[in-house]
């Protein structure tokens, strides 16, 4: 008796099997399909902070004005904004001479042709505004000199006038640029297939299910 009861006794393993299938079967659809979808947003959430921004741009101003506000626009996002000050520069060490003030900052951005646009807002109410293209090549800085004044707000990359000039390498750690790009690609290819996948069955379950529900409803 014993070899035989030995014999009809299902391995573990498929007992573990049998006992998950029954669980996941008591799962609401419903609640399947929206687990899918959050997955496939969360998987996109993270494809975007992989893809993104593999460039840096370096703003450093020279201004003359007492106090202000400083905005950086890439492409009509608001990339940065900050507090101008500057201080009384005396001539002799007695005499004052003029309000001078630097600020510099570095920005990470998308690689690629970028529209960039700044404005200085100074205390006194006087807004200066202007707007420079730039093309940064990945994994590179770009410096941006802006020169403000009351009356006037000047913009010219470092290096020269020519979309790429001024371009400084910036090397990444070893691996982790293809690292970022293999793994932003892995998470696209998983998002997409979850999104078809919910879709389809979507497409292929919800008419039946409403067919179903019809056909459940009691008739008056």
């Amino acid at each position: 008796m014993e070899p035989e009861n030995r014999g009809q006794t299902q391995p573990r393993p498929a007992i573990a099997w049998e006992k998950l299938r029954a669980s996941v079967a008591r799962i609401p659809t419903a609640w399947v399909i929206l687990g899918l979808f959050l997955l496939a947003a969360v998987l996109m959430a993270i494809h975007t902070s992989f893809a993104a921004k593999d460039s840096s741009l370096r703003i450093k101003v020279q201004h003359g004005l007492r106090g202000g506000q400083l905005y950086v626009w890439v492409d009509g996002d608001l990339a940065y904004s900050g507090r101008l000050t500057g201080y009384t520069k005396k001539k002799f060490g007695l005499l004052p001479e003029s309000v001078q003030g630097s600020l510099s900052e570095t920005l990470a951005v998308p690689s690629g042709k970028h529209q960039v646009r700044v404005r200085v807002a100074s205390d006194s109410g006087a807004v200066q505004e202007d707007t420079i293209m730039g093309e940064f090549v990945t994994n590179s800085q770009r410096t941006l000199s802006i020169s403000a004044r009351l009356d006037d707000v000047a913009l010219s990359w470092q290096g020269g006038g020519n979309v790429s000039a001024g371009s400084v390498p910036v090397e990444p750690a070893a691996g982790i640029g293809w690292m970022a790009r293999y793994a932003g690609t892995l998470i696209l290819t998983a998002a997409g297939s979850i999104i078809s996948a919910v879709t389809g069955y979507a497409i292929r379950e919800v008419p039946a299910y409403i067919r179903a529900r019809q056909g459940d409803a009691p008739r008056i």
